[in-house]
């Protein structure tokens, strides 16, 4: 699902520096109840947020940013696209019009160009995106600011065809044609490869306690397709903290526990097992919520703060809470039994051949494997991994649940049932 201005009309991210971890929280404008820019900014400024990304270049809000010293990202839309692929001209007036009178007094670091255009239905987009971005980056060059500004785009989770392990992380077959030469040029300006996950959706469609672990990874990989120095920056991902009766899950315990365990995760400066050590840059949706969206309640249910400044809930943002969040596990589901619980995993390095063989006993005695067979909600991605860890940690959940019920010859292992670290670092 589209959730940026292809759909929704412009929006506006905010980044969270935290040591040297990044988190974010998306400013969305669909709404008639909102504070003026002033008064978010001085909202941002309590808090220990440190950059603000804009789908758009609204001028009273770049001005707003003015002095503050938080760094801000601003977009061109969709329908900006052909004129800046088409004419050098068109970027370099996009540029005078909406950098260069505001910066370097407004901190701008990044342009986005579109909203996940591959997904966006036009046909024409995809191929018009890379000319875009390199018009806007020379005519970043012609100002003499191509160092201090990067041009990037950002892209649905429907470009990945393969997302686990991340490290393995590969594009969709019908765009390698397309993605190769745009990370190419990714890598070669230092810009970074930037995507939307939202695992709430996947979450709602399979609420079972022993999926929910692995059915909501972040595929944050691209390796692949040689991109490996390239900076994978998270630009939005949420949980709703209310929904319609048939939105499973859309609760404030959940919401809490999934952007409450999400930074306490990037704080703790665990990483992923590509990099470790290192903190994703993630944004999470939203700051406000947005009243005038359409859809079901969901949609008007992301805020973290309320238009008067209150907390929603608090997962630890404000300067005078500068502690980390609340160590917390991943979201409850309904079903979801008290006491000692925990999710057997498969331990790092073991083959695919060792791996096969716990997948083809663990389905062997009666468990139910339709979810990883094709067509079934935890199917993709499509690797012995997935679904290996998938049969694995089901077979141990219908068990008795005793550390042996977890053994596989050596080569799985328990997470606690409040996993907090451990369950982040395996879902990043």
């Amino acid at each position: 699902m589209a959730r940026g201005e292809g759909r929704w009309g412009e929006r506006v991210t905010v980044a969270a520096r935290l040591g040297d971890s990044f988190i974010g929280v998306n400013y969305g404008q669909v709404a008639d109840n909102l504070p003026p820019p002033a008064t978010t900014v001085t909202l941002l400024k309590s808090t220990t947020i440190a950059k603000v990304r804009l789908y758009g270049a609204d001028p009273v809000i770049l001005r707003a940013l003015s002095g503050t010293g938080i760094g801000v990202v601003i977009g061109a839309s969709n329908g900006e696209i052909p004129s800046l692929a088409a004419d050098p001209a068109a970027a370099s007036q996009w540029i005078a019009s909406n950098v260069l009178p505001f910066y370097p007094s407004t901190q701008i670091i990044l342009i986005s160009v579109g909203n996940e255009v591959f997904s966006s239905g036009d046909p024409n987009l995809p191929s018009q995106l890379l000319p875009a971005m390199q018009n806007l980056h020379s005519a970043l060059q012609s100002a003499s600011i191509a160092d201090k500004i990067k041009v990037s785009t950002v892209h649905s989770m429907a470009v990945l065809g393969q997302s686990d392990p991340p490290s393995s992380g590969a594009f969709q077959a019908s765009l390698t044609d397309t993605m190769k030469p745009l990370l190419g040029f990714l890598q070669s300006t230092g810009s970074p490869f930037t995507i939307n996950p939202y695992p709430y959706f996947a979450y709602r469609s399979d609420t079972r306690p022993e999926t929910l672990a692995f059915c909501r990874r972040h595929p944050i990989g691209a390796e692949r397709r040689g991109s490996k120095d390239t900076e994978i920056v998270i630009a939005e991902t949420g949980w709703p903290y209310n929904g319609d009766a048939d939105e499973v899950g859309a609760t404030v315990e959940n919401a809490k526990a999934y952007n409450g365990g999400l930074i306490s995760h990037l704080r703790s400066m665990v990483g992923t097992p590509l990099m470790p050590g290192k903190s994703v840059d993630t944004y999470i949706f939203a700051l406000y919520d947005e009243d005038l969206k359409p859809g079901p309640t969901s949609e008007r249910s992301f805020g973290l703060f309320r238009p008067d400044g209150t907390v929603t809930y608090d997962v630890g943002l404000a300067k005078s809470s500068q502690a980390a969040a609340p160590a917390v596990g991943p979201p409850s589901s309904p079903s979801a039994t008290k006491g000692p619980a925990g999710y057997c995993v498969p331990r790092p390095g073991v083959s695919d051949s060792q791996l096969q063989a716990n997948l083809d006993y663990a389905c062997g005695q009666g468990i139910d494997c339709t979810p990883i067979q094709p067509g079934g909600a935890c199917y993709l991605p499509n690797t012995v991994a997935s679904h290996a860890a998938y049969a694995m940690n089901l077979f141990y959940q219908k068990s008795e649940k005793k550390p042996l019920d977890c053994d596989f010859s050596k080569t799985a292992a328990l997470i606690p049932g409040n996993p907090s670290k451990e369950f982040w670092t395996v879902f990043l």
